[in-house]
């Protein structure tokens, strides 16, 4: 397999498949330009070896054809300030005219290719499809982690028509550089935070991990679950009432394994899903009926932020309460604050992977005070739950 730092870009196109699905308000100017950031390092690094670059991305969830709220024309300014490059726009991604563009390239300069989900073949993985994005590069690099976990036609068949020439780029070589650090090569004591709402969507991840950790410290809706099935009261609360007996027996194969399970003890209570609710404390296993838990109690953010603090090595994935809401995001920002202070005091490796949780970590402006954001949000969850992820396996085949 190629890598990007030792292959010949000199004079040659390389076909970048990048993630720019970036939020756009309702004059189609970007909101957060995070995602294209983080493919700069790469963009940059095959520009100064004298090549030119064709970007490829998705962006939003066409439904039928082109729509200009979904059409990355709102992205070449932003590109071409990041890059200082001169960017082209073609207004098709497989067009004879988005050819020709791209066949015309010169060295340092980018052509940003129109939207790929414009054509259903892109999520269905057609193969006719992918031979014709293919014309666009001599080169290929797959530098969208975030789309990995997909089969589509932009980021693991069209692999195939590169066979001696294709490689991850800066961002996906990072990526699996961070989560391979915490599943195979962490230092203890490893403690895994995993809150969000639903147990179901993190079974896997934590059956998975429970060879490899010291201790999982469980918030975020999916905590009332492993406190009913325990017979607590947990009143209007979210409960998956199918995975109570999940709960269970994940409770019992951590204790098998001797690993610490830290569950919240207290809760934060509301009389409605809301911000402006009536709120006060409660033991988490005793909140009244009509009532519901909104936030990990200050008692339990306080145990769970020792934990963190005194561990080597931290995989952060879902917020511990709903932390949109200011009066019941304290629990969350202890845990974000711990992290930052594990990094910055105990020298841990501290990964923090899934959309909210990313989301939580820059609203309490402490992203810069951790080790690894990851950009991915399914293809992580995926890869942490020892799945192959088809754009990955497509570079390493």
């Amino acid at each position: 397999m190629s890598s990007i730092d030792t292959a010949d870009f000199n004079g040659k196109r390389t076909l970048i498949r990048v993630d720019f699905n970036v939020p756009l308000n309702e004059q189609l100017e970007i909101t957060d330009d995070t995602r294209i950031r983080a493919t700069i390092p790469t963009i940059k690094s095959i520009l100064n070896k004298g090549g030119s670059v064709v970007l490829m991305s998705h962006l939003g969830r066409p439904k039928n054809g082109p729509e200009e709220k979904f059409s990355l024309k709102a992205l070449v300014g932003r590109v071409a300030e990041l890059t200082g490059a001169k960017v082209h726009f073609a207004d098709d991604c497989i067009s004879e005219a988005s050819c020709e563009l791209s066949s015309q390239l010169k060295a340092g300069e980018i052509l940003l290719l129109e939207n790929l989900r414009f054509y259903k073949e892109e999520t269905a993985g057609d193969h006719e499809f992918a031979s014709k994005l293919a014309r666009h590069g001599d080169i290929y690099v797959n530098d969208a982690f975030g789309t990995a976990h997909r089969a589509h036609a932009s980021t693991a068949i069209i692999a195939e028509f590169f066979p001696e020439e294709k490689m991850f780029g800066y961002l996906i070589e990072n990526e699996l550089r961070s989560v391979e650090r915490v599943l195979s090569a962490s230092e203890h004591p490893y403690t895994v935070i995993i809150g969000g709402a639903k147990v179901s969507s993190k079974i896997s991840i934590i059956e998975n991990l429970l060879d490899k950790v010291d201790n999982i410290i469980i918030g975020g809706g999916m905590a009332f679950t492993f406190v009913k099935a325990q017979g607590g009261q947990v009143g209007s609360s979210l409960v998956e009432e199918d995975f109570l007996e999940t709960a269970l027996s994940i409770l019992a194969k951590a204790k098998e394994k001797g690993v610490h399970v830290l569950l919240p003890e207290d809760a934060i209570i509301a009389d409605a899903f809301s911000n402006e609710a009536k709120k006060m404390e409660s033991p988490i296993n005793q909140i009244p009926d009509s009532w519901m838990g909104l936030d990990i109690g200050f008692d339990s953010a306080i145990a769970a932020s020792d934990m963190v603090r005194a561990s080597k090595t931290v995989l952060w994935n879902g917020p511990m309460g709903v932390f949109e809401f200011s009066n019941f995001q304290a629990g969350t920002r202890s845990v974000a604050e711990a992290c930052a202070a594990a990094t910055r005091e105990n020298e841990a490796f501290t990964l923090v992977g899934g959309g909210d949780s990313v989301a939580a970590a820059n609203k309490f402006e402490l992203a810069d005070q951790l080790s690894y954001i990851s950009t991915g949000g399914g293809a992580l969850l995926e890869y942490l739950e020892g799945k192959s992820l088809p754009g990955i396996e497509a570079i390493r085949n």
